[in-house]
């Protein structure tokens, strides 16, 4: 047994059950246990239980007491966030071999969720020391002599954070910290399949001083979810996942602000100019990195016809040449899926678009809750593979004529999320940013491109609102005008 897979042993075995975190006590659920498995080994690591109706009460109680209570003062909320990214840092090792294990995250993949976390747990803390509101004119109108004006952005109360399994570290950390480091109290739902991580996280946030009742940690699924919507004391959802859960936490929201990071359909378009030494190796990446389950993984890859039989031939062995298969193997490249339903899944789509007619260049097969990185080719806009969400390590290559036919196709689906256009001509990449309608337009990047200081979201069914501290802290504040009269 080699040290990683060790290590992944004791952080799984320490871990065993994810608690709720309530009043600043970890407590076991009261619902019945839901197991926790090694998604690429399959076997049981752990259980969590979900919260009742009546912990998840106390949670709400808890959250609003200290928020009426009071955060810590801006400096104060920094330094909480700082410790916390140096405790994160420090425990390293426990993060990866949990994620790999509860995530099915490659090294790569977990060493990269970490230093993410790091990033926004740092950019978080940077963003309490320096919120601010606006000076506001109100001399520029008239008979408005003497009067001085200024705008303050406080924040909402309680935050609901619902994060997904694909990225159980630093989605969590890019919810809880901002709204944190705005001064709200914050309640967590992590993702039933990877609690443990969310749980680690937490463990290091109290330890570095987050004040009792400003962070709750609750798990279950939709059930534990709409006590929290049914309680009016919670003023804001952050919700990472699918658009059709989305649309129902929006429409429970009612008049509550929301921030909605929803599904997507990735495109990254090689034009006839792109550099193929450069884009290649980043599409690669941006492809199959989680095994494809991330919302901007590049899912049809266009590419002008000019350049398409060349793109086939070099792209085909790289895809190829990937190591799937045991996260914990420094050498593999994909890893499992979240389970073995959603690979038989992705599976199918594939079958079911060789059957179809497209052609496959790599990959295609599966072994339990691994599929092995695929290219197809010759697909069409109305296989599921052309017109849903695969979240899986599935790329589609699909030919285009004209730049205004790329933007179309992307444009025909209903979400909007990010693009990547390789191009050396200025005046593609200026019409495909105005144009494109997404949340992001990455040139001579992958759709997948993001730092996590940049706003990030979507548009259409990919959502709305935006991530990256600065940003968000603004989503979970809001704009209090005063004014003094001098005269």
């Amino acid at each position: 047994m080699n040290d990683t897979t060790t290590n992944a042993n004791i952080a799984a075995s320490r871990q065993a059950e994810a608690r709720l975190l309530i009043a600043g006590r970890w407590e076991q659920g009261e619902g019945s246990p839901v197991p926790i498995l090694d998604k690429f080994l399959l076997s049981q690591i752990g259980e969590v239980r979900p919260a009742s109706a009546r912990q998840v009460e106390l949670m709400v109680e808890s959250a609003a007491a200290a928020f009426r209570k009071g955060a810590p003062i801006a400096h104060e909320r920094g330094e909480i966030l700082s410790r916390a990214a140096a405790i994160v840092a420090a425990r390293r090792r426990d993060f990866v071999a949990t994620m790999q294990s509860e995530a099915g995250f490659t090294i790569a993949d977990a060493e990269g969720e970490v230093t993410r976390c790091l990033e926004t747990l740092r950019l978080s803390a940077e963003e309490a020391r320096r919120l601010t509101g606006d000076m506001l004119p109100f001399e520029g109108a008239p008979g408005q002599a003497g009067r001085l004006a200024f705008t303050l952005r406080v924040p909402l109360g309680v935050v609901a954070a619902i994060t997904p399994f694909n990225s159980p570290l630093n989605t969590v950390a890019h919810k809880v910290a901002p709204a944190f480091a705005a001064g709200n109290a914050v309640i967590l739902k992590p993702s039933t399949s990877t609690p443990l991580t969310a749980c680690l996280l937490a463990e290091a946030l109290v330890e570095a001083g987050l004040p009792t009742g400003f962070l709750s940690v609750l798990h279950g699924g939709g059930e534990v979810a709409r006590f929290l919507l049914d309680n009016e004391q919670v003023r804001f959802f952050a919700f990472t996942g699918s658009t059709e859960v989305g649309r129902i936490i929006q429409a429970a929201a009612g008049l509550r602000r929301t921030q909605m990071e929803l599904g997507s359909i990735a495109f990254t378009i090689l034009g006839e100019d792109a550099d193929l030494d450069r884009a290649l190796p980043k599409i690669v990446n941006a492809g199959y990195r989680k095994a494809g389950q991330v919302c901007t993984s590049v899912q049809i890859l266009l590419v002008h016809e000019a350049r398409r039989a060349e793109v086939e031939r070099r792209l085909a062995p790289m895809v190829a040449a990937l190591r799937c298969g045991d996260p914990r193997d420094p050498a593999t490249f994909v890893g499992p899926l979240i389970g073995e339903r959603e690979a038989a899944r992705v599976e199918a789509w594939i079958g079911e678009a060789v059957a179809g007619g497209a052609r496959l260049l790599a990959g295609g097969t599966r072994s339990g809750p691994v599929v092995a990185p695929t290219l197809l080719t010759d697909i069409r806009a109305d296989m599921k593979v052309g017109c849903a969400e695969i979240f899986g390590p599935v790329i589609c290559i699909a030919p285009f004529a004209t730049l205004d036919e790329a933007i179309d196709r992307v444009n025909s689906t209903p979400f909007g999320l990010a693009t990547g256009l390789f191009t050396q001509r200025l005046n593609d990449a200026f019409e495909a940013a105005r144009r494109l309608e997404v949340g992001g337009v990455h040139i001579n990047e992958t759709s997948s491109a993001r730092v996590d200081l940049m706003p990030y979201g979507g548009s259409k069914d990919s959502g709305f609102g935006r991530e990256g501290p600065h940003y968000a802290i603004r989503e979970m504040t809001e704009e209090r005008v005063v004014s003094i009269s001098t005269r």
